[in-house]
């Protein structure tokens, strides 16, 4: 059974304050849950008797068999699943240097939860497993990043820096990004390392990050010409940008 403590307490992760006061964040739904298991230490897991029985791999610091009901009380989500579970945040050390190894991508202000939680799963598709976030941008581990992320949380790093002093240490490393005036994405020769830069939902990669960027893109429209949309959405423009860069290693 939960106490209402409990409840309070998982109910409470919602917030990032008491995410880092707890060192803890809040996964929910059957297959989240197990997909970070085996990656996150679990402190509290809440779950029916039959996920239970389901998933006896699945090992916490407290483990509480529930109904329906009692998750329904501690739960954030409209529906439900069978198990919710608290896990401790683990930290990565800074691995800059995986910018000249592979592929990486850097989120200017990226503020959107569900954007957010969408190019993470976008960059677990497509291998890339070193994302760097601005200060400003959302938190990973918000409830709703953590949803969208679909469990690839579990292999990719999320590194918070300073990105301006960041991007500047790389020296030679190239920095791609994408632009109105940028050349045509699909007429570039893409590199198989370096850092592609996605920028805030509303004002696009910001100035000052803006002059650090060497390799300026640009995602046409289709006919060229034709009238459209304004913009793409940012996760939407990563699974395009992210996908072009890997087609030309095939």
């Amino acid at each position: 059974m939960l106490s209402k403590n409990k409840i309070k307490y998982i109910r409470s992760l919602e917030q990032k304050k008491y995410r880092k006061e707890e060192n803890a964040f809040l996964a929910e739904g059957n297959k989240l849950v197990a997909d970070l298991s085996g990656h996150f230490a679990c402190k509290l897991l809440a779950a029916t008797s039959r996920w239970l029985e389901e998933h006896p791999h699945v090992s916490a610091e407290e483990t509480v068999c529930v109904s329906h009901e009692e998750l329904s009380r501690a739960s954030l989500l409209k529906t439900p699943q069978d198990v919710l579970a608290v896990f401790e945040l683990s930290s990565h050390d800074f691995d800059a240097g995986a910018v000249s190894r592979s592929l990486c991508l850097a989120l200017d202000n990226v503020q959107d939860p569900g954007n957010l939680g969408t190019i993470i799963r976008v960059a677990d598709w497509f291998g890339i497993r070193h994302i760097f976030c601005s200060i400003g941008t959302a938190d990973a581990f918000n409830p709703k990043t953590v949803q969208a992320t679909m469990g690839a949380l579990a292999r990719v790093r999320l590194h918070y820096c300073d990105l301006k002093a960041f991007i500047r240490s790389l020296k030679d490393e190239p920095v791609f990004g994408t632009f109105l005036d940028g050349d045509n994405i699909y007429t570039q020769r893409l590199s198989d390392h370096g850092l592609i830069v996605m920028g805030n939902e509303g004002n696009g990669i910001s100035p000052e990050i803006s002059s650090l960027i060497n390799r300026r893109l640009f995602v046409p429209n289709y006919p060229p010409g034709c009238e459209t949309s304004e913009s793409l959405n940012v996760a939407v423009t990563t699974a395009i940008v992210c996908a072009e860069f890997r087609r030309q290693l095939l």
